[in-house]
């Protein structure tokens, strides 16, 4: 008997799964604002807030930036999740895999933001990560297309994962071979939904 069937997957275990993988995306989302927090203590009584933020703004972009890409990440496993009505242990270790790289990302934000402009290496480690959780969890889907008795429903359109993942990759190319423009790469992201649509119609 194989170890993903030694062990009987209950709807409660598969709860905590899904609760634990929210919290954790919650404490990473939450993380990202205390660079923010410590740059508002630094505020002298001969300074403004508006020459804070004006001298800060790259550290506010990138904490927007962030935010609104965990957000998506959070959204798009959430669309998986909700069509899983069983798990098992390579789901639970792709979760894992997924989770790391979601609880990694404030860590390489607020290194972006410390290190010096046009660095590869913090350019490499931000988009790099967003990689890792972008094939993460579209090999989730595939290990759960491969096992419909997991599933509660279909799954919705196969194409929007492969589809980020290849945006995320392209964007962490271009940072490597055109650092000055940061992490507007992200921004790329934006075409996921066009572009998975036109591969499903041209398919």
């Amino acid at each position: 008997m194989s170890e993903q069937t030694e062990q009987a997957r209950t709807e409660r275990g598969l709860d905590r799964l899904v609760n634990f993988s929210d919290a954790t995306v919650a404490i990473a989302i939450t993380l990202l604002i205390l660079p923010l927090v410590d740059i508002a203590g630094e505020l002298t009584g001969g300074e403004s807030a508006g020459d804070l933020l004006g001298d800060h703004w790259p550290a506010l972009l990138e904490f927007f930036v962030t935010f609104w890409v965990i957000s998506r990440f959070w959204t798009l496993h959430h669309q998986v999740f909700e069509h899983v009505r069983s798990y098992n242990l390579r789901i639970m270790r792709l979760n894992f895999l997924w989770l790391i790289s979601i609880v990694f990302l404030p860590f390489a934000a607020n290194l972006l933001n410390t290190s010096a402009s046009g660095d590869r290496v913090s350019h490499g480690l931000y988009l790099g990560s967003m990689v890792v959780t972008s094939l993460t969890l579209t090999v989730i889907e595939w290990q759960l297309r491969r096992s419909p008795e997991l599933l509660s429903s279909p799954l919705g359109d196969s194409w929007k994962g492969p589809t980020a993942a290849g945006l995320l990759a392209l964007a962490l190319v271009l940072a490597m071979i055109f650092p000055s423009v940061g992490l507007y790469w992200v921004l790329l992201l934006l075409l996921q939904t066009p572009i998975a649509a036109i591969v499903r119609r041209r398919r």
